[in-house]
């Protein structure tokens, strides 16, 4: 087995990076230019091109080492859905960390350990590339392309170390003795590194406010704000908090994004890429593959260009209106039901079963069963592919920050670094409007703001895979996850392989 830090992209680099999407996503679609050695590749503005469209392939992969959908494992592990599938047996690294049953060698770290430091290869070697690229290569063409990568190699290294803690930061290519004498280091250095990408990214001035139709799901200058307020947010220094603010109102501000009008738009196929979009990671379900791909060499390999949560979303075995067959992972618990019950965005949120078996629907039951569904990522019948494992090929974008999250996260950085509450408590009511819900009053400031903002970014983003790192960071996951050892299961623990190969460099998590 490889160390994946090491991750060797195959000799026939063309055949790595080839086409992800395409219709709306014309920028991610390739076409087979034929067999090109890594040595002498990258020599026009078209191979660079291709080297950065291999990296944001990785955005998209779900089975790397079994199913590792970074949505669906994140609801599993929160209070908003439970791991389900058709029995205990199905996939049991998600039935592990739903019940914090997690060990080194049970649950999902090694794909997502592969997975990340992938995408931090493939970014390496394109800065590498573009450094030593022929005069030809247009400075500003290299500028923007190294800015993409440098935000990437941060996204990567932001999830790792959310996971994690403590992982190696890798900024180069390196050799295999090399990669033997790499160390963890602490989760400071590791966000400094974050931070440091991110930066780089918003200082480039030709990195832009937003990109024509063709080139959807590209980098803007907003989601490079976004996450790195979320970044600084996520780090828990109080100190910091109006800094993040900033970051947050640079997005607000802008003029490039509203809300929808309709909560309900949002997850449609033709809100894809709407107003509210800040990042949003594109699928496509024109890539035919099947099981074969899959299995072929013994793991997961993500054969498609498929969203994976979208057929473990569905319910099994459906028979009925509207919605396809699906797995029945992730039913929503009955506490999110509960919370959301007088709340408009509940019939926007959650697919009531025992509704739909009134109405003469039916579908088996499968592992924890509590006859609620997600809706915001259901299979539709009208979005089935007409080609390859339709299971493998749903082409539902991935909302990964919108503008309501942008909102509420200003809004608690605000009350946390003591700015103005007044302004933090516009923003929350900004997004409660939307929806009808009548707004916070003046009165209501401080703590109690702050745990209003709390329980609205549920409401808002709940089955989105927000809810268990927010209740991580802000200390309230021991309260209400059934399971959860503080100080313990804040992170998985790292892949034991990796553990085995690093000839003693690496150091497993507390508690594992």
């Amino acid at each position: 087995m490889k160390n994946y830090i090491a991750y060797k992209i195959i000799a026939v680099f063309a055949f790595l990076i080839l086409a992800t999407t395409s219709c709306k996503k014309d920028f991610l679609e390739l076409q087979p230019r034929g067999t090109a050695l890594e040595s002498n590749f990258y020599q026009t503005e078209d191979e660079l091109f291709q080297g950065l469209v291999a990296v944001y392939d990785v955005l998209q992969w779900g089975s790397t080492s079994g199913w590792t959908m970074k949505v669906g494992l994140l609801n599993a592990a929160s209070d908003d859905t439970f791991a389900g599938g058709s029995d205990a047996s199905d996939q049991p690294a998600w039935v592990a960390y739903d019940g914090f049953d997690l060990t080194p060698t049970l649950g999902p770290q090694e794909g997502l350990w592969r997975k990340y430091y992938a995408g931090i290869y493939r970014a390496n070697l394109l800065l590498e590339k573009l450094e030593e690229a022929p005069a030809e290569v247009g400075s500003s063409f290299k500028a923007r392309l190294a800015a993409e990568a440098k935000f990437l190699r941060g996204y990567f290294y932001f999830d790792l170390v959310k996971f994690f803690g403590r992982v190696p930061i890798i900024t180069e290519v390196l050799s295999p003795d090399a990669v033997k004498e790499v160390t963890q280091s602490s989760v400071s250095e590791v966000y400094a590194q974050i931070e440091s990408d991110l930066n780089a990214a918003k200082n480039e001035s030709l990195m832009p406010e937003s990109v024509p139709p063709s080139e959807l799901g590209r980098i803007t200058q907003g989601a490079i704000s976004a996450l790195l307020g979320k970044v600084i947010l996520f780090q828990n220094n109080d100190g910091r908090m109006m800094e993040a603010a900033g970051h947050f109102e640079d997005v607000i501000n802008s003029g490039f994004y509203a809300l929808e009008p309709n909560f309900e738009d949002i997850f449609t196929k033709s809100g894809e890429f709407g107003a509210e979009s800040v990042f949003e990671i594109p699928f496509a379900s024109n890539k035919p593959g099947d099981w074969g791909c899959c299995f072929a060499s013994g793991p997961l390999q993500n054969p498609t260009e498929g969203n994976f949560n979208v057929q473990f979303f569905g319910m099994r075995d459906y028979v009925g209106p509207d919605y396809a067959s699906g797995w029945s992972f992730c039913p929503v618990t009955t506490d999110l039901a509960d919370f959301m019950a007088n709340d408009p965005r509940y019939q926007h949120t959650i697919i009531d079963g025992n509704v739909l078996k009134a109405q003469g629907a039916s579908y088996t039951v499968g592992f924890q069963n509590t006859d609620y569904f997600i809706k915001k990522y259901a299979p539709l019948e009208a979005e089935l592919a007409t080609d390859g494992v339709t299971a493998l090929a749903w082409g539902t974008n991935e909302r990964v920050i919108r503008l309501a999250d942008v909102y509420l996260m200003a809004a608690e950085a605000l009350i946390r670094g003591g700015g103005d509450n007044n302004t933090a408590r516009g923003y929350v009511n900004t997004v409660r409007q939307r929806v009808g819900l009548a707004s916070i009053p003046s009165s209501v400031s401080g703590n109690i703001l702050l745990d209003a903002v709390h329980k609205e970014r549920r409401m808002e983003l709940a089955t989105e895979g927000h809810r268990f790192f927010d209740l991580v960071r802000t200390g309230k996951a021991v309260e209400v996850l059934d399971g959860f050892v503080p100080g313990k299961h804040e992170l998985l623990p790292l892949p034991l392989i990796e553990l085995d190969l690093a000839n003693g460099q690496l150091t497993q998590n507390p508690g594992y």
